[in-house]
């Protein structure tokens, strides 16, 4: 079976939906291609649903843009979709005094990147949010949220099916060929699909460089390799003494064991770091001893034997455990030289919060 479209994207997650209903409402044909069984069912169903405010990033990067001019587009899209949220808030907290020079330059950093919001707290002002909490000063984030990510995911979908997108499943990219109209695609499945498509946008998140890879005729020095960092998460079996979200000083490959809430207000804990070779959601128990140390940092109170194993996700990172933190990659034609095709590497968080701003700056790289 042979089908010709203007524009196919590879990956059914919430960034390769956000891609699709863009390229749809502006009257493109679009067919969304997903290896899995359903939308979201890798990166976008495996995180912590939290809307950043833009804070972590180094100013001028494609993270710190496409955040905070992500996190404002998403409020408005979920006001106006009624997409469940919550602006909770966030204390990311210094629980020691060589804390405070790390804290103080996240207020600067976030302040640069345009989160005008932030407020610094004394050890009495931070208690009197949130009185469970140990710590020496907090950075307050009010903008700050938490999203029903799969309920985002259903309407984008709806957006992009009412304005002419299809959505196929079980239907992995075995190749792409380029040719002088575009690109060829041969698709797996149980019935293989030929594509012929003007545009190919690749929304395959930890897959994205394997993907990238199939494309004949895209220089290898334009597929980074792919960095597998996997986080677990546990839940917190009881209700947990917090109202808003609360962050320890950042690590050097996340933003380290951090509480958050879900709508229903049940806490949970993550995700540590854990640097891995293959693709594995298993969550093992005996993780949760770092977790308790951990969290007793920010939270003594925490009981033992209150943690219990609950998910994990993997981050697609594509730099390694000892290089700086790499961002947001999105490789147009600027960049390879091949018009029609953009691959987006390495998105990672925030990518959620970004997710419409991220499809915003592709369309503005196919054009």
């Amino acid at each position: 079976m042979s089908v010709d479209i203007d524009s196919v994207v590879v990956g059914a997650g919430v960034v390769g939906l956000a891609v699709a209903r863009a390229l749809a409402m502006s009257g493109r044909e679009v067919i969304v291609v997903e290896a899995f069984e359903g939308i979201g069912t890798g990166i976008s169903s495996r995180n912590s649903e939290v809307i950043h405010a833009g804070i972590y990033y180094p100013g001028g990067s494609l993270k710190a843009q496409l955040c905070v001019e992500g996190r404002q587009r998403l409020y408005a899209y979920c006001d106006e979709r009624r997409v469940s949220y919550q602006r909770l808030g966030k204390l990311i907290v210094a629980t020691d005094e060589t804390q405070h020079t790390d804290l103080q330059r996240l207020l600067e950093q976030g302040r640069r990147n345009g989160v005008d919001d932030l407020q610094w707290l004394d050890a009495t002002q931070a208690r009197a949010l949130e009185p469970a909490l140990s710590c020496v000063a907090a950075l307050w984030s009010p903008s700050t949220g938490i999203i029903d990510s799969h309920g985002l995911m259903l309407a984008l979908q709806g957006d992009a099916q009412t304005h002419g997108a299809s959505l196929v499943f079980h239907t992995p990219l075995l190749s792409a060929r380029c040719t002088e109209q575009g690109f060829e695609l041969q698709m797996g499945g149980a019935e293989p699909l030929t594509l012929s498509c003007r545009e190919l946008i690749n929304c395959a998140g930890l897959s994205a460089p394997e993907v990238a890879s199939r494309i004949v005729g895209l220089p290898a020095q334009h597929v980074p390799t792919a960095r597998l960092c996997k986080g677990s998460y546990f839940s917190f079996s009881g209700r947990a003494p917090f109202r808003h979200l609360v962050y320890p000083a950042p690590e050097s490959a996340g933003l380290g064991v951090h509480m958050t809430l879900d709508l229903g207000g049940q806490a949970r804990f993550g995700p540590d770091v854990e640097w891995v070779d293959t693709v594995d959601y298993h969550v093992d128990p005996a993780r949760a001893d770092g977790f308790y140390e951990a969290i007793r940092r920010y939270w003594p109170g925490l009981p033992d034997h209150s943690l219990q194993p609950a998910y994990s996700g993997i981050r697609p990172k594509i730099s390694g455990p000892n290089e700086s933190a790499a961002d947001f990659r999105l490789s147009g034609p600027a960049e390879h030289g091949l018009p029609g095709l953009v691959n987006l590497f390495g998105i990672e968080s925030p990518g959620l919060t970004s997710c419409l701003a991220l499809a915003e700056h592709v369309m503005k790289q196919l054009a």
